[in-house]
């Protein structure tokens, strides 16, 4: 299709929609608009058109108004009540400083369309070039009401401190990244994602959704929304709950009832734990004599445990490291002494163990020695005292409840 034909003829250009469900309420709270042109009786993507770097700036944009045209005049119709996500890049948003589409947001204002249903897109791409004049303008946009949401979050991490300054309403995040990254890695940048969002009070949109275990790992890690073919395919209507293919209540209540089973069954596993630690209390002789204590912990932990030790309050070793090689403990006396406060969480968990007089199960981590991914047990033995057992990873893996 030649890029001039297109704008020559807009009358064959249509806008669909791709639905943006809600995890809260299940439903269809917005629509993102994409091209379709119609090209020897079929309805073709404008996708090409749009992301072709030699197609003319002025005709996206006399394009892209002409949709924009087209949906809102569609959702005011229809009497429909979403949020309507629009996509454009830096260089249209910079022609004629931007007022172009502040000006088409503001006449359909007047018609009954208000400015905090727009959510416009960018991409995190957009960011390294000129982004001073960019984050104005967004800025700019969001004194009427309108929304920004950041597309493609995560690709480069060395925007994050960009996205805090703009402080966008919602971060989009593609989920073919779970394919191409490594599982490990994406979670880590989930987490930073996750932390972001908090931080910043936006929400998080999942898109690309093709199928349950994209669905239920953007629901796992925090998504109000998702976007995505598995969910509901462009429709040049504006479909509603009552039209998606997909029972988004019924998939995410079967996630929640697995969620619980497993947190059960991880619950389960720490109060025996508990009981295991309990049941060799009568052996501690206090402080003088942890490492006697310790041999004694090691039979009832020889499965689950690959390294042992004892802290007081302070965080500061007062055992020696007892560590598993093979099939044997060894005793490491040089770890004596070492202190663990520093360690994020570390003095928390002690007052709260302390408190409680219950055990503690730590979130999983990477292991600085090992390098695998462990968790660690600790249970107050006395009001000073702390035992810490590292779980190893073979006893996690045959143990899923024990790897969310």
């Amino acid at each position: 299709m030649d890029p001039l034909d297109i704008v020559s003829h807009l009358h064959k250009i249509k806008p669909v929609y791709q639905p943006v469900i809600s995890a809260i309420k299940h439903d269809v709270v917005g629509y993102e608009v994409l091209g379709r042109y119609e090209y020897e009786g079929e309805w073709q993507s404008l996708g090409g058109f749009f992301h072709d770097p030699d197609v003319p700036e002025e005709f996206k944009v006399e394009v892209d108004q002409h949709l924009l045209h087209l949906a809102l005049s569609d959702m005011l119709t229809h009497q429909n009540s979403g949020y309507l996500f629009i996509n454009r890049n830096a260089k249209q948003l910079m022609i004629n400083d931007g007022e172009d589409l502040l000006e088409t947001l503001l006449t359909f204002k007047q018609k009954g369309f208000p400015t905090d249903r727009i959510v416009i897109e960018v991409t995190e791409h957009d960011f390294d070039e000129e982004f001073e004049e960019l984050s104005h303008l967004l800025l700019y946009y969001k004194t009427f009401g309108i929304q920004i949401a950041i597309d493609h979050v995560g690709a480069k991490s060395s925007n994050i401190d960009r996205i805090r300054q703009l402080e966008p309403h919602i971060l989009k995040i593609d989920t073919k990244t779970i394919r191409t990254h490594n599982s490990e890695g994406f979670q880590d940048i989930m987490f930073s994602l996750s932390m972001l969002a908090q931080r910043i009070g936006a929400a998080l949109l999942f898109e690309n959704i093709e199928d349950d275990f994209q669905l239920h790992f953007a629901w796992k890690h925090g998504g109000r929304y998702y976007q995505g073919f598995y969910l509901a395919r462009p429709s040049f209507q504006l479909l509603s709950k009552e039209d998606l293919p997909l029972h988004l209540g019924h998939k995410i209540n079967a996630y929640i009832q697995r969620e619980k089973l497993l947190i059960e069954q991880r619950l389960f596993l720490v109060r025996s734990w508990e009981e295991k630690v309990k049941g060799i209390l009568s052996k501690w002789d206090g402080p003088k004599k942890v490492d006697s204590f310790i041999n004694w912990a090691t039979s009832q932990f020889d499965q689950e445990s690959f390294r042992m030790f004892i802290c007081n309050s302070d965080g500061q070793q007062v055992s020696s490291n007892f560590r598993k090689y093979e099939n044997s403990w060894s005793q490491e006396p040089l770890k004596k002494g070492s202190n663990w406060a520093f360690r994020p969480y570390f003095l928390e968990s002690v007052m709260q163990m302390k408190t409680s007089s219950k055990g503690m199960l730590s979130e999983i981590y990477s292991d600085i020695e090992t390098k695998d991914l462990i968790r660690t047990f600790s249970f107050p033995l006395t009001d000073h005292h702390f035992l810490f057992i590292d779980l190893q990873y073979s006893y996690m893996y045959n143990h899923e409840s024990l790897l969310i």
